[in-house]
């Protein structure tokens, strides 16, 4: 096989006009960086995403940027503001200009906008505590573990959905449409749609819970969450009625050039009970392609493996190893030929395929192998937020087999949780989002300082492979910003002067 990285770094344009500099997409990840009940953008958000922009990235996604501010995921959202002034559009303004960084190749600056619906969590989703999300049938996320204790945190954390009236459909589509404005007017380049699963550390409580989270666009299309008889109905065409509204109403909202994105998930779609979903995410993809609205669609839901050598044109993965994974990769593969067969031309939308993307090898093959545009990186990003120089340093300087194969960077080794869990009370909630947790805490740590951007052969950029699950999970929470910090210091001094008086006085 060839070695060379060269395709990496091939520019290519989006049906609308803009053009990447390469192919590495830096994907969205939640940063759990923004005020504790969600706000705009601050100095944290600004040095992490400085921090990307410095190495080179062809386009780069924010976190799931909230445009309802009482339908929020955990807290610490960037959310829309409620109302629009060139006060409120500041800090939206210098985050896109971090984003950019000064370098002459800037990357793409993409907005990736949310609403949470029905996984809006209760006490952290912006709205009194109990009162009710708008989803799209009041249809809950059920429990799957018996027990009164799971029950009992399910209840907590969850509430039955309130079904979204007709009014509540377009306050939504609006709230889309506000998000995609923000974007523009502070200097985007464009906007995610996000219509996939959940943020990932609530996904992770899927393995606790029967119902997949998946965000409110999602929960529209899923037969599971969606059980209206109306327009609106997770049937045929209507399943994509809202998605479409939204991404017509930021089309004539905007310009011509401004980028349109969307996310869909395949493992969104898989399920035992229904023997039709594979044909049901090929009629959506489809759809979504011809309106010619969408710049790109970003595949997700499994690890991306190296196609068997026998026939390394059509055997997408080597492994399949759970329904989702099998999904995925039928889907992925799929993908490219659909859009090959629909003849859309150049308003055909680009392909970012994301998951499992760790190696130099499997970049390569993504691409030469026709099965991607564009190459998602996610935590990798975090990692190493220098991968496209370094990725550059790895083409120049040549590879061995070893180094072709080896993945970039080490990952964290979390591995003692499942030892300390047999010692604690079965609650399903203390293992969700362990990993998840600790690249919180890495990317807090990333956008703590601005990094070097010499030539050396050296990281930029070093993880704390110390901290444990214990420690991720406790430092993802217990994180005081300078303001919290600054109140937390009067309050004690405030109570130390009491003490200190009252012994003065006694």
């Amino acid at each position: 096989m060839e070695k060379s990285l060269d395709v990496v770094f091939k520019p290519i344009n989006l049906p609308c006009g803009r053009v990447l500099n390469n192919r590495l997409v830096k994907v969205a990840l939640y940063e759990h960086l923004a005020d504790f009940r969600g706000g705009p953008p601050n100095e944290h958000h600004f040095q992490l995403y400085s921090n990307w922009a410095a190495f080179g990235w062809g386009m780069i996604l924010t976190g799931n940027v909230q445009v309802s501010r009482d339908h929020i995921g955990l807290g610490r959202d960037i959310v829309i503001p409620g109302k629009l002034s060139a006060e409120s559009l500041l800090p939206f303004r210098h985050l896109a200009t971090s984003m950019k960084g000064s370098g002459e190749d800037a990357p793409l600056t993409i907005m990736q906008l949310c609403h949470c619906g029905r996984q809006s969590t209760n006490f952290l989703g912006g709205r009194s505590p109990f009162k009710p999300p708008l989803a799209p049938s009041s249809i809950p996320v059920t429990s799957r573990n018996s027990g009164w204790l799971s029950e009992f945190l399910h209840a907590l954390m969850f509430q039955i959905p309130k079904p979204m009236s007709v009014d509540d459909i377009d306050d939504a589509v609006e709230a889309f449409i506000t998000g995609a404005k923000v974007a523009f007017e502070s200097g985007f380049d464009g906007i995610q749609l996000h219509a996939a699963h959940g943020c990932e550390f609530i996904l992770r409580i899927v393995d606790c819970y029967s119902c997949c989270l998946l965000d409110l666009l999602a929960q529209f299309i899923s037969p599971k969450s969606n059980k209206r008889t109306d327009d609106y109905s997770a049937e045929s065409e209507n399943a994509l009625r809202i998605v479409h509204r939204i991404a017509s109403g930021i089309r004539s909202s905007t310009s011509p050039n401004f980028v349109i994105g969307i996310k869909l998930n395949a493992a969104d779609y898989a399920s035992k009970d229904d023997p039709n979903a594979y044909d049901r995410v090929i009629t959506h993809f489809k759809s979504i392609a011809k309106w010619g609205l969408i710049d790109f669609i970003e595949v997700s839901g499994g690890d991306y493996e190296k196609p068997a050598k026998s026939n390394a044109s059509s055997d997408f993965l080597s492994t399949t190893n759970s329904l989702r994974q099998a999904l995925f990769s039928d889907f992925s593969q799929a993908a490219m030929d659909v859009l090959e067969s629909l003849s859309l031309g150049q308003s055909s939308p680009l392909i970012v395929l994301t998951g499992g993307l760790r190696t130099p090898e499997l970049l390569h093959t993504a691409l030469t192998s026709n099965h991607a545009h564009l190459l998602g990186i996610g935590r990798g990003s975090v990692l190493l937020p220098d991968l496209p120089r370094r990725i550059k340093q790895h083409a120049a300087s040549g590879s061995s087999d070893s180094q072709w194969l080896s993945p970039f960077s080490e990952e964290p080794k979390l591995d003692s949780w499942s030892r300390i869990r047999r010692h604690l009370p079965a609650i399903p909630l203390l293992s969700a989002g362990i990993v998840s947790a600790w690249y919180n805490v890495a990317m807090r740590q990333l956008a703590a300082r601005p990094l070097s951007i010499s030539q050396s052969q050296e990281p930029a950029f070093q993880a704390d492979y110390n901290i444990g699950p214990v420690g991720a999970i406790f430092w993802m929470w217990f994180w005081l910003d300078d303001s919290w910090r600054r109140g937390l210091y009067l309050a004690l001094g405030g109570i130390l002067f009491y003490l200190v008086s009252s012994l003065v006085m006694s």
